[in-house]
């Protein structure tokens, strides 16, 4: 019995895999096919990058000043105060600002995704779609993709930023530290090297949080009850592959860039 449930459990992960490997090499050839949609990938860049900012930016913001908040009391023993604003420009450039803005977007934009797709599905607006011969995968799935790839290094550049903010006000009132101490020791912290490694892992969150919404989405079955167990999934499953993928990102990016 034991045996047999692993065996179900290995074959259904495979067919998972599978399944979404397809749904990504199509929406990936998509792009390239006309008709491009290019109306519809502009409205989800809207509802995707307008429509995540103020959450993006109260969790830069904060965070940015919990890290200067929290990392004062150690760099007080070491007498390096100071170089509060080095520990947040790196910690938000390099990792806090590309996880926390996926993990922000796998929240809402995923759980979007998943929950108006699988709404379709049920409804059977995907089969009304399919029957006017227009192909779902290029309206629905590749504007989503496409647009979350743009907007999230954006997103997480408006993170930074404001995660700066954060950690500037925050050593300003409580840490007593100068603006231009802050700002300066912030700025000279960081190398080009730091810049291309904290831009170029959003790109694959946004692929990542998009595609798994999609693929989720399309899987629903069971009606409305469907609905909400595929974006229960979304965005645990997006969650988890943004921090594993943000594992093996930093590996790689160690390897080739910073040493």
């Amino acid at each position: 019995m034991i045996i047999d449930f692993l065996s179900n459990v290995f074959f259904n992960i495979l067919s998972s895999i599978q399944e979404f490997s397809i749904l990504s090499f199509k929406a990936f050839l998509n792009v390239f096919k006309r008709p491009r949609y290019v109306k519809e990938t502009f409205e989800q860049i809207d509802i995707i990058g307008v429509g995540s900012l103020s959450i993006v930016i109260l969790t830069g913001f904060f965070t940015g000043g919990v890290l200067a908040l929290q990392s004062s009391h150690t760099l007080k023993s070491f007498g390096a105060v100071g170089l509060t604003g080095q520990l947040v420009a790196l910690s938000l450039v390099r990792e806090l600002g590309p996880v926390l803005t996926a993990l922000m977007l796998a929240g809402r934009v995923g759980s979007g995704i998943a929950s108006e797709l699988g709404s379709m599905v049920v409804t059977d607006q995907i089969n009304a779609m399919r029957a006017l011969g227009v192909d779902p995968l290029k309206k629905l799935v590749t504007p989503r993709v496409v647009a979350a790839i743009v907007v999230t290094p954006l997103l997480t550049g408006i993170c930074n930023f404001f995660g700066l903010v954060g950690g500037w006000i925050v050593s300003l009132f409580e840490l007593k530290l100068r603006t231009s101490l802050f700002w300066s020791v912030a700025f000279h912290s960081l190398s080009y090297n730091d810049l291309i490694g904290g831009i170029s892992k959003p790109f694959f969150f946004g692929y990542i949080v998009s595609m798994v919404g999609c693929y989720y989405g399309l899987s629903t079955r069971g009606g409305t009850k469907g609905v909400g167990k595929s974006t229960t999934k979304a965005v645990v499953a997006a969650s988890i592959l943004v921090i594993a993928a943000d594992f093996f990102l930093n590996k790689l990016l160690i390897e080739l860039i910073y040493y």
